[in-house]
């Protein structure tokens, strides 16, 4: 996975950093945690300049958020409770789980925009409330782009300046990435088998 994304982001360059970010934020399928500090690695052997990478990376972001917010707007905190009804389980989520989100969110919605922002695997998903408490685009757009540009900055800068580890490093991206990947799948195992429905 190492060298798949290095080859990416080398090749690609900024459009390729840029889309593997908003497919980190749609999809999850390579967290940011490794695309971004690869993309800083490139640009410090002088392929990219580091400024455009943090750009092109919040710019993938932000972007990737959308989808997700559009889709808490669409569906709406009713609809969304009588599909966790329906199939919970699969999704590891029930209604009261949606009414506990949506209430907290309502409560701190631009912090809680910024902050989710900057956790692993929540940043994805709180475009949901986001959308569906139809919090306005504006806000959700500048909370998002101001806590995605922290996290991309930390983690570009972080490939940057471990340049001259860079042989080091890769010897253990590939274990690391595969970790989050198998710890992902455990969760929600755990969730799954775990479910308890409630209203």
């Amino acid at each position: 996975m190492f060298h798949s994304i290095v080859d990416i982001v080398s090749q690609g360059g900024y459009l390729g950093i840029f889309l593997l970010m908003l497919a980190e934020n749609v999809f999850p399928p390579i967290p940011s945690e490794l695309i971004m500090p690869l993309a800083g690695f490139v640009a410090a052997r002088g392929e990219l300049n580091i400024f455009l990478v943090i750009l092109a990376g919040t710019a993938g972001s932000v972007v990737g958020a959308l989808p997700w917010y559009y889709a808490g707007a669409l569906f709406g905190k009713d609809r969304l409770k009588r599909l966790a009804a329906r199939h919970g389980r699969w999704l590891t989520v029930s209604p009261g789980d949606i009414d506990k989100a949506s209430d907290w969110f309502e409560r701190h919605d631009a912090a809680t925009v910024f902050f989710g922002r900057l956790v692993p695997a929540i940043r994805t998903l709180i475009s949901v409330p986001a959308g569906g408490v139809k919090m306005p685009m504006l806000p959700f757009l500048m909370y998002s782009t101001i806590g995605s540009l922290i996290w991309t900055c930390l983690l570009a800068l972080t490939g940057y300046l471990l340049q001259s580890q860079y042989e080091v490093v890769q010897h253990y991206v590939d274990p690391v990435s595969k970790a989050v990947v198998y710890t992902v799948i455990a969760i929600y195992v755990y969730r799954f088998i775990r479910f308890k429905p409630h209203n």
